[in-house]
Protein backbone atom coordinates (compact mmCIF):
# COMPACT_ATOMS: atom_id res chain seq x y z
CA UNK A 1 0.00 0.00 0.00
CA UNK A 2 1.47 3.34 -1.05
CA UNK A 3 0.34 5.12 2.13
CA UNK A 4 2.42 2.75 4.26
CA UNK A 5 5.44 2.76 1.97
CA UNK A 6 8.26 4.46 3.94
CA UNK A 7 9.97 5.48 0.67
CA UNK A 8 6.89 7.31 -0.59
CA UNK A 9 7.21 11.03 -1.31
CA UNK A 10 4.73 11.95 1.44
CA UNK A 11 6.89 10.39 4.15
CA UNK A 12 10.06 11.97 2.79
CA UNK A 13 8.39 15.39 2.95
CA UNK A 14 7.02 14.60 6.40
CA UNK A 15 10.52 13.56 7.53
CA UNK A 16 11.95 16.85 6.27
CA UNK A 17 9.21 18.80 8.08
CA UNK A 18 9.88 16.80 11.26
CA UNK A 19 13.63 17.40 10.95
CA UNK A 20 13.05 21.14 10.49
CA UNK A 21 10.72 21.23 13.51
CA UNK A 22 13.25 19.34 15.63
CA UNK A 23 16.05 21.69 14.56
CA UNK A 24 14.01 24.77 15.45
CA UNK A 25 12.89 23.21 18.74
CA UNK A 26 16.49 22.26 19.59
CA UNK A 27 17.74 25.81 19.00
CA UNK A 28 14.86 27.42 20.91
CA UNK A 29 15.10 24.83 23.69
CA UNK A 30 18.84 25.37 24.07
CA UNK A 31 18.39 29.13 24.28
CA UNK A 32 15.55 28.85 26.80
CA UNK A 33 17.45 26.27 28.85
CA UNK A 34 20.61 28.39 28.90
CA UNK A 35 18.75 31.59 29.78
CA UNK A 36 16.77 29.85 32.55
CA UNK A 37 19.91 28.27 33.97
CA UNK A 38 21.75 31.58 33.98
CA UNK A 39 18.80 33.23 35.70
CA UNK A 40 18.70 30.48 38.33
CA UNK A 41 22.42 30.91 39.03
CA UNK A 42 22.00 34.67 39.39
CA UNK A 43 19.06 34.20 41.75
CA UNK A 44 21.03 31.68 43.81
CA UNK A 45 24.09 33.94 43.91
CA UNK A 46 22.05 36.95 44.99
CA UNK A 47 20.29 34.93 47.67
CA UNK A 48 23.57 33.56 49.01
CA UNK A 49 25.23 36.99 49.04
CA UNK A 50 22.21 38.48 50.80
CA UNK A 51 22.47 35.87 53.55
CA UNK A 52 26.23 36.32 53.72
CA UNK A 53 26.01 40.12 54.11
CA UNK A 54 23.36 39.80 56.81
CA UNK A 55 25.51 37.24 58.63
CA UNK A 56 28.59 39.48 58.39
CA UNK A 57 26.69 42.43 59.90
CA UNK A 58 25.36 40.21 62.67
CA UNK A 59 28.86 38.96 63.39
CA UNK A 60 30.28 42.49 63.44
CA UNK A 61 27.58 43.62 65.90
CA UNK A 62 27.46 40.64 68.26
CA UNK A 63 30.68 38.76 67.63
CA UNK A 64 28.64 35.62 66.91
CA UNK A 65 27.41 34.16 63.68
CA UNK A 66 23.71 33.31 63.13
CA UNK A 67 22.69 29.73 63.87
CA UNK A 68 22.45 28.74 60.22
CA UNK A 69 25.88 30.15 59.33
CA UNK A 70 29.15 28.24 59.79
CA UNK A 71 32.37 29.80 61.03
CA UNK A 72 35.34 27.94 59.55
CA UNK A 73 39.08 28.27 59.25
CA UNK A 74 40.76 28.54 55.87
CA UNK A 75 41.69 24.87 55.92
CA UNK A 76 38.03 23.93 56.42
CA UNK A 77 36.82 25.90 53.40
CA UNK A 78 36.02 24.16 50.10
CA UNK A 79 39.04 24.55 47.85
CA UNK A 80 37.34 26.84 45.25
CA UNK A 81 36.19 29.26 47.99
CA UNK A 82 39.62 29.29 49.64
CA UNK A 83 41.31 29.95 46.32
CA UNK A 84 39.01 32.86 45.42
CA UNK A 85 39.25 34.44 48.84
CA UNK A 86 43.03 34.30 48.63
CA UNK A 87 42.91 35.87 45.17
CA UNK A 88 40.72 38.79 46.26
CA UNK A 89 42.24 39.36 49.69
CA UNK A 90 43.46 42.92 50.19
CA UNK A 91 41.80 44.44 47.07
CA UNK A 92 38.39 45.66 45.98
CA UNK A 93 37.29 43.60 42.91
CA UNK A 94 34.61 44.74 40.50
CA UNK A 95 31.23 43.03 40.81
CA UNK A 96 31.12 40.09 38.39
CA UNK A 97 29.74 36.61 37.91
CA UNK A 98 32.13 33.81 37.05
CA UNK A 99 31.66 30.41 35.39
CA UNK A 100 28.35 28.56 35.53
CA UNK A 101 29.63 25.62 37.54
CA UNK A 102 32.93 26.96 38.84
CA UNK A 103 33.58 29.84 41.19
CA UNK A 104 31.84 33.16 41.29
CA UNK A 105 33.45 36.08 43.06
CA UNK A 106 32.50 39.62 43.87
CA UNK A 107 32.49 42.41 46.39
CA UNK A 108 28.94 43.72 46.63
CA UNK A 109 28.15 47.22 47.73
CA UNK A 110 26.76 46.69 51.23
CA UNK A 111 27.08 50.25 52.53
CA UNK A 112 29.70 49.09 55.07
CA UNK A 113 33.01 50.91 55.09
CA UNK A 114 34.86 47.58 55.19
CA UNK A 115 32.99 44.93 53.29
CA UNK A 116 35.91 42.58 52.71
CA UNK A 117 36.07 40.04 49.92
CA UNK A 118 33.14 37.79 49.09
CA UNK A 119 33.29 34.53 47.16
CA UNK A 120 30.51 32.29 45.83
CA UNK A 121 30.78 28.85 44.29
CA UNK A 122 28.13 26.65 42.69
CA UNK A 123 28.85 23.03 43.53
CA UNK A 124 27.37 20.90 40.71
CA UNK A 125 29.64 17.89 41.22
CA UNK A 126 28.93 14.81 43.31
CA UNK A 127 28.50 14.11 46.14
CA UNK A 128 27.21 17.62 47.10
CA UNK A 129 25.15 18.50 44.05
CA UNK A 130 23.17 21.71 43.65
CA UNK A 131 24.61 23.86 46.45
CA UNK A 132 25.58 27.52 46.24
CA UNK A 133 28.40 28.31 48.63
CA UNK A 134 29.39 31.75 49.90
CA UNK A 135 32.20 32.91 52.21
CA UNK A 136 33.60 36.12 53.66
CA UNK A 137 36.58 36.76 55.92
CA UNK A 138 35.66 38.27 59.29
CA UNK A 139 38.94 37.81 61.18
CA UNK A 140 42.35 36.23 60.80
CA UNK A 141 41.69 32.71 59.57
CA UNK A 142 38.01 33.04 60.39
CA UNK A 143 35.39 32.90 57.65
CA UNK A 144 31.62 32.98 57.58
CA UNK A 145 30.36 30.22 55.28
CA UNK A 146 26.86 30.09 53.79
CA UNK A 147 25.47 27.04 51.92
CA UNK A 148 22.23 27.56 49.97
CA UNK A 149 20.19 24.72 48.46
CA UNK A 150 19.79 25.12 44.65
CA UNK A 151 17.75 21.93 44.12
CA UNK A 152 14.54 23.93 43.56
CA UNK A 153 16.09 25.81 40.62
CA UNK A 154 17.60 22.60 39.26
CA UNK A 155 14.28 20.75 39.42
CA UNK A 156 12.56 23.68 37.74
CA UNK A 157 15.13 23.54 34.94
CA UNK A 158 14.65 19.78 34.56
CA UNK A 159 10.89 20.21 34.43
CA UNK A 160 11.34 22.90 31.79
CA UNK A 161 13.52 20.54 29.69
CA UNK A 162 10.97 17.75 29.97
CA UNK A 163 8.17 20.15 29.07
CA UNK A 164 10.07 21.26 25.97
CA UNK A 165 10.67 17.65 24.90
CA UNK A 166 7.03 16.70 25.49
CA UNK A 167 5.83 19.74 23.59
CA UNK A 168 8.08 18.90 20.63
CA UNK A 169 6.88 15.28 20.57
CA UNK A 170 3.25 16.40 20.78
CA UNK A 171 3.85 18.86 17.96
CA UNK A 172 5.48 16.13 15.83
CA UNK A 173 2.51 13.82 16.42
CA UNK A 174 0.37 16.53 14.89
CA UNK A 175 2.74 17.96 12.26
CA UNK A 176 3.99 14.70 10.67
CA UNK A 177 0.52 13.27 9.79
CA UNK A 178 -0.60 16.74 8.71
CA UNK A 179 2.42 17.06 6.41
CA UNK A 180 1.77 13.59 4.99
CA UNK A 181 -1.89 14.45 4.33
CA UNK A 182 -0.96 17.84 2.87
CA UNK A 183 1.16 16.09 0.21
CA UNK A 184 -1.72 13.81 -0.85
CA UNK A 185 -2.93 16.08 -3.71
CA UNK A 186 0.60 16.13 -5.16
CA UNK A 187 0.97 12.37 -4.70
CA UNK A 188 -2.41 11.79 -6.35
CA UNK A 189 -1.41 13.88 -9.36
CA UNK A 190 1.94 12.10 -9.62
CA UNK A 191 0.29 8.66 -9.42
CA UNK A 192 -2.19 9.69 -12.11
CA UNK A 193 0.69 10.84 -14.28
CA UNK A 194 2.56 7.56 -13.72
CA UNK A 195 -0.53 5.49 -14.63
CA UNK A 196 -1.08 7.56 -17.76
CA UNK A 197 2.58 7.21 -18.79
CA UNK A 198 2.31 3.42 -18.39
CA UNK A 199 -0.84 3.40 -20.53
CA UNK A 200 1.01 5.32 -23.23
CA UNK A 201 3.93 2.88 -23.00
CA UNK A 202 1.47 -0.01 -23.37
CA UNK A 203 0.16 1.47 -26.62
CA UNK A 204 -2.75 3.69 -25.57
CA UNK A 205 -1.57 6.79 -27.41
CA UNK A 206 -4.84 8.63 -26.73
CA UNK A 207 -4.16 8.68 -22.98
CA UNK A 208 -3.43 12.12 -21.53
CA UNK A 209 -2.74 13.36 -18.01
CA UNK A 210 -4.64 16.62 -18.48
CA UNK A 211 -3.66 19.96 -16.97
CA UNK A 212 -6.86 22.00 -17.31
CA UNK A 213 -7.63 24.03 -14.22
CA UNK A 214 -4.35 23.15 -12.54
CA UNK A 215 -2.03 25.64 -10.92
CA UNK A 216 1.13 26.21 -12.92
CA UNK A 217 3.47 24.35 -10.60
CA UNK A 218 6.25 21.86 -11.34
CA UNK A 219 3.89 18.86 -11.41
CA UNK A 220 1.65 20.61 -13.93
CA UNK A 221 4.64 21.47 -16.09
CA UNK A 222 5.74 17.84 -16.04
CA UNK A 223 2.22 16.64 -16.91
CA UNK A 224 2.01 19.14 -19.76
CA UNK A 225 5.39 17.98 -21.09
CA UNK A 226 4.30 14.32 -20.96
CA UNK A 227 1.05 15.16 -22.78
CA UNK A 228 2.98 17.07 -25.46
CA UNK A 229 5.39 14.16 -25.83
CA UNK A 230 2.50 11.68 -26.14
CA UNK A 231 0.79 13.85 -28.76
CA UNK A 232 3.99 14.18 -30.79
CA UNK A 233 4.64 10.44 -30.51
CA UNK A 234 1.08 9.64 -31.54
CA UNK A 235 1.32 11.93 -34.54
CA UNK A 236 4.62 10.41 -35.59
CA UNK A 237 3.43 6.82 -35.22
CA UNK A 238 0.18 7.52 -37.04
CA UNK A 239 2.12 9.03 -39.93
CA UNK A 240 4.40 6.00 -39.95
CA UNK A 241 1.47 3.57 -39.90
CA UNK A 242 -0.34 5.49 -42.61
CA UNK A 243 2.77 5.54 -44.76
CA UNK A 244 3.33 1.79 -44.27
CA UNK A 245 -0.26 0.97 -45.15
CA UNK A 246 -0.26 3.30 -48.18
CA UNK A 247 2.98 1.86 -49.50
CA UNK A 248 1.74 -1.70 -49.07
CA UNK A 249 -1.55 -0.97 -50.83
CA UNK A 250 0.11 0.95 -53.63
CA UNK A 251 2.60 -1.88 -54.21
CA UNK A 252 -0.04 -4.58 -54.22
CA UNK A 253 -1.59 -3.67 -57.56
CA UNK A 254 1.60 -3.50 -59.66
CA UNK A 255 2.92 -6.53 -57.81
CA UNK A 256 -0.08 -8.62 -58.86
CA UNK A 257 0.57 -7.52 -62.43
CA UNK A 258 4.20 -8.61 -62.14
CA UNK A 259 3.18 -11.98 -60.69
CA UNK A 260 0.76 -12.51 -63.56
CA UNK A 261 3.39 -11.54 -66.10
CA UNK A 262 5.96 -13.83 -64.45
CA UNK A 263 3.54 -16.70 -64.84
CA UNK A 264 3.79 -16.29 -68.62
CA UNK A 265 7.54 -16.79 -68.59
CA UNK A 266 8.97 -20.19 -69.63
CA UNK A 267 9.12 -22.69 -66.76
CA UNK A 268 12.55 -24.01 -67.72
CA UNK A 269 14.21 -20.61 -68.00
CA UNK A 270 16.70 -19.98 -65.17
CA UNK A 271 16.21 -16.19 -65.36
CA UNK A 272 12.44 -16.63 -65.20
CA UNK A 273 12.81 -18.83 -62.09
CA UNK A 274 14.94 -16.16 -60.41
CA UNK A 275 12.33 -13.50 -61.22
CA UNK A 276 9.52 -15.63 -59.79
CA UNK A 277 11.53 -16.30 -56.63
CA UNK A 278 12.13 -12.58 -56.04
CA UNK A 279 8.48 -11.83 -56.76
CA UNK A 280 7.44 -14.35 -54.12
CA UNK A 281 9.76 -12.65 -51.60
CA UNK A 282 8.38 -9.23 -52.57
CA UNK A 283 4.81 -10.49 -52.32
CA UNK A 284 5.52 -11.89 -48.82
CA UNK A 285 7.00 -8.53 -47.80
CA UNK A 286 3.93 -6.64 -49.00
CA UNK A 287 1.59 -9.07 -47.23
CA UNK A 288 3.60 -8.65 -44.02
CA UNK A 289 3.38 -4.87 -44.34
CA UNK A 290 -0.39 -5.04 -44.82
CA UNK A 291 -0.72 -7.35 -41.82
CA UNK A 292 1.38 -5.04 -39.65
CA UNK A 293 -0.70 -2.04 -40.71
CA UNK A 294 -3.87 -3.89 -39.66
CA UNK A 295 -2.29 -4.88 -36.34
CA UNK A 296 -1.16 -1.29 -35.71
CA UNK A 297 -4.64 0.01 -36.47
CA UNK A 298 -6.17 -2.45 -33.96
CA UNK A 299 -8.44 -3.87 -36.64
CA UNK A 300 -7.57 -7.52 -35.90
CA UNK A 301 -9.89 -9.57 -33.69
CA UNK A 302 -9.33 -13.16 -32.57
CA UNK A 303 -11.97 -15.83 -33.19
CA UNK A 304 -11.56 -18.35 -30.40
CA UNK A 305 -12.26 -22.04 -30.83
CA UNK A 306 -11.21 -25.12 -28.84
CA UNK A 307 -8.05 -26.41 -30.54
CA UNK A 308 -5.93 -29.49 -29.74
CA UNK A 309 -2.65 -27.60 -29.58
CA UNK A 310 -0.31 -30.54 -30.15
CA UNK A 311 -2.05 -31.68 -33.33
CA UNK A 312 -2.32 -28.13 -34.67
CA UNK A 313 1.38 -27.38 -34.20
CA UNK A 314 2.47 -30.71 -35.70
CA UNK A 315 0.32 -30.08 -38.79
CA UNK A 316 1.56 -26.48 -39.16
CA UNK A 317 5.23 -27.52 -38.91
CA UNK A 318 4.70 -30.36 -41.40
CA UNK A 319 3.23 -27.93 -43.94
CA UNK A 320 6.24 -25.62 -43.69
CA UNK A 321 8.28 -28.29 -45.46
CA UNK A 322 11.26 -27.74 -43.16
CA UNK A 323 13.39 -30.22 -41.27
CA UNK A 324 11.97 -29.45 -37.84
CA UNK A 325 11.59 -31.77 -34.86
CA UNK A 326 8.22 -31.66 -33.09
CA UNK A 327 7.62 -32.96 -29.58
CA UNK A 328 4.58 -32.78 -27.28
CA UNK A 329 4.33 -33.14 -23.51
CA UNK A 330 0.79 -33.21 -22.07
CA UNK A 331 -0.50 -30.90 -24.81
CA UNK A 332 -3.82 -29.28 -23.94
CA UNK A 333 -6.96 -28.27 -25.79
CA UNK A 334 -6.78 -24.46 -25.82
CA UNK A 335 -9.40 -21.80 -26.57
CA UNK A 336 -7.59 -19.78 -29.23
CA UNK A 337 -7.60 -18.63 -32.86
CA UNK A 338 -5.92 -21.45 -34.84
CA UNK A 339 -5.21 -19.23 -37.86
CA UNK A 340 -3.22 -16.78 -35.77
CA UNK A 341 -1.40 -19.55 -33.88
CA UNK A 342 -0.44 -21.00 -37.26
CA UNK A 343 0.85 -17.61 -38.42
CA UNK A 344 2.98 -17.25 -35.29
CA UNK A 345 4.42 -20.77 -35.46
CA UNK A 346 5.25 -20.47 -39.18
CA UNK A 347 7.07 -17.19 -38.61
CA UNK A 348 9.01 -18.54 -35.62
CA UNK A 349 10.04 -21.72 -37.44
CA UNK A 350 10.98 -19.80 -40.58
CA UNK A 351 13.02 -17.34 -38.55
CA UNK A 352 14.81 -20.20 -36.73
CA UNK A 353 15.80 -21.86 -40.03
CA UNK A 354 16.76 -18.59 -41.72
CA UNK A 355 18.80 -17.04 -38.93
CA UNK A 356 19.66 -19.98 -36.65
CA UNK A 357 21.13 -23.42 -37.22
CA UNK A 358 19.90 -26.99 -37.18
CA UNK A 359 18.48 -28.79 -35.42
CA UNK A 360 15.34 -26.70 -35.00
CA UNK A 361 13.00 -28.07 -32.34
CA UNK A 362 9.35 -27.26 -31.61
CA UNK A 363 8.00 -28.46 -28.27
CA UNK A 364 4.38 -28.23 -27.09
CA UNK A 365 4.07 -28.44 -23.30
CA UNK A 366 0.56 -27.96 -21.96
CA UNK A 367 -0.54 -24.66 -23.54
CA UNK A 368 2.99 -23.48 -24.28
CA UNK A 369 4.83 -23.66 -27.61
CA UNK A 370 8.64 -23.42 -27.63
CA UNK A 371 10.73 -23.00 -30.80
CA UNK A 372 14.50 -23.45 -30.40
CA UNK A 373 17.38 -23.45 -32.82
CA UNK A 374 21.08 -24.09 -32.23
CA UNK A 375 22.51 -20.99 -33.89
CA UNK A 376 24.17 -17.88 -32.41
CA UNK A 377 21.02 -16.88 -30.49
CA UNK A 378 19.01 -13.69 -30.49
CA UNK A 379 20.99 -10.43 -30.46
CA UNK A 380 21.10 -8.44 -27.22
CA UNK A 381 19.10 -5.58 -28.73
CA UNK A 382 16.18 -7.89 -29.53
CA UNK A 383 16.26 -9.46 -26.08
CA UNK A 384 16.18 -6.01 -24.49
CA UNK A 385 13.66 -4.19 -26.70
CA UNK A 386 11.78 -6.95 -28.48
CA UNK A 387 11.44 -7.41 -32.26
CA UNK A 388 11.53 -4.26 -34.38
CA UNK A 389 10.45 -3.98 -37.98
CA UNK A 390 13.13 -3.75 -40.66
CA UNK A 391 15.82 -4.72 -38.15
CA UNK A 392 17.30 -8.20 -38.27
CA UNK A 393 19.76 -7.78 -35.41
CA UNK A 394 23.28 -9.18 -35.69
CA UNK A 395 24.67 -9.75 -39.14
CA UNK A 396 25.57 -13.36 -38.33
CA UNK A 397 21.86 -14.18 -38.08
CA UNK A 398 21.46 -13.80 -41.82
CA UNK A 399 19.48 -11.44 -43.98
CA UNK A 400 15.82 -10.48 -44.01
CA UNK A 401 13.43 -7.58 -43.64
CA UNK A 402 12.83 -8.19 -39.92
CA UNK A 403 9.03 -8.37 -40.11
CA UNK A 404 8.49 -12.04 -39.23
CA UNK A 405 9.02 -11.68 -35.48
CA UNK A 406 7.19 -8.34 -35.49
CA UNK A 407 4.14 -10.00 -37.03
CA UNK A 408 4.38 -12.89 -34.55
CA UNK A 409 4.54 -10.44 -31.66
CA UNK A 410 1.52 -8.52 -32.94
CA UNK A 411 -0.55 -11.66 -33.48
CA UNK A 412 0.28 -12.92 -29.97
CA UNK A 413 -1.04 -9.63 -28.55
CA UNK A 414 -4.28 -10.09 -30.51
CA UNK A 415 -4.59 -13.56 -28.95
CA UNK A 416 -3.87 -12.19 -25.48
CA UNK A 417 -0.91 -14.56 -25.32
CA UNK A 418 2.67 -13.88 -24.26
CA UNK A 419 5.57 -14.26 -26.68
CA UNK A 420 9.03 -14.13 -25.12
CA UNK A 421 12.52 -14.35 -26.59
CA UNK A 422 15.53 -15.78 -24.76
CA UNK A 423 18.82 -17.54 -25.46
CA UNK A 424 19.40 -21.09 -24.27
CA UNK A 425 22.28 -21.64 -21.82
CA UNK A 426 23.88 -24.11 -24.22
CA UNK A 427 23.50 -21.77 -27.20
CA UNK A 428 20.69 -21.06 -29.63
CA UNK A 429 17.61 -18.85 -29.74
CA UNK A 430 14.43 -19.79 -27.85
CA UNK A 431 11.00 -18.29 -28.63
CA UNK A 432 8.13 -19.23 -26.30
CA UNK A 433 4.43 -18.65 -26.99
CA UNK A 434 2.42 -18.98 -23.77
CA UNK A 435 -1.32 -19.49 -24.31
CA UNK A 436 -2.18 -20.32 -20.69
CA UNK A 437 -5.14 -18.43 -19.19
CA UNK A 438 -2.94 -16.35 -16.82
CA UNK A 439 -1.17 -14.95 -19.89
CA UNK A 440 -4.36 -14.13 -21.73
CA UNK A 441 -5.90 -10.71 -21.83
CA UNK A 442 -9.10 -10.19 -19.92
Amino acid sequence: MDFLNPRALRWKIAALVAAACCAVAAVVGFLVHDATRERGLRVGTDRTLTRLIAAEREYDRTGRAPADIDVRSRDELPEPLARDLATFAGREPEPETGAETGTQTGSPDTGSPDTGAYATWYDADPPNWFWMWGAVAVADDRFLVVRDDMSTEVRSLQLLDRSIVKSVLAALLFVVPLAALATEPINRRLRHGARTARRIADGDLDARIGTAGRARDEVTEMASAVDDMAAALQHKLENERRFTADVAHELRTPLMGLVTAAGLLPEDDEAAGLVRDRLRALNALVEDLLEISRLDAGAERARLDPVPLGELVADVVRRTGTDTRVGTVDAEVVETDPRRVERIVVNLVTNAHRHGAAPVEVTVTGARITVRDHGPGFPADLLERGPQRFRTGASERGRGHGLGLTVAQGQSEVLGARLTFTNAPGGGAVATLDLTPHASAA
